[in-house]
């Protein structure tokens, strides 16, 4: 059932965006607060919690490497080198030394800037 139908609302109206809006929050602050009373009872070591920390891991490792390798909108006019090129260096900075993920970041995305202007390849 659609909130459209449940409500009665017509699409497009400022109630309906409204309506959208507080089901949305409700159904996101209700995961955070079954989270909270949850937070007590879990023990950070144990193998179910390590679990989880590497399936997170690998998501975020798989959103990143998809973002890379099959890129949308304007990254996806950007040659695959230069994206190889800026993610490479950007993990080289982070694991140079512990806690250097601000400059990793920055470095990224100042070698993606400077290579999508200067542009070399285009220019042979």
């Amino acid at each position: 059932m659609t909130v459209e139908g449940l409500l009665h609302l017509a699409p497009g109206s400022a109630l309906w965006a409204w309506s959208i809006l507080v089901v949305a929050s409700l159904g996101t602050y209700a995961w955070r607060g079954l989270g909270v009373l949850l937070s007590g009872r879990l023990q950070q070591h144990s193998p179910l919690f390590g679990w989880i920390t590497c399936v997170t891991y690998a998501m975020v490792a798989a959103l990143v490497v998809r973002i890379i390798v099959l890129p949308v909108g304007v990254l996806a006019q950007t040659p695959m080198a230069y994206r190889v090129v800026a993610a490479g260096t950007a993990v080289a900075i982070m694991m140079s030394k512990k806690n250097r993920l601000v400059p990793a970041i920055i470095t990224g995305t100042l070698l993606m800037m400077i290579l999508g202007w200067l542009d070399p390849i285009s220019l042979l």
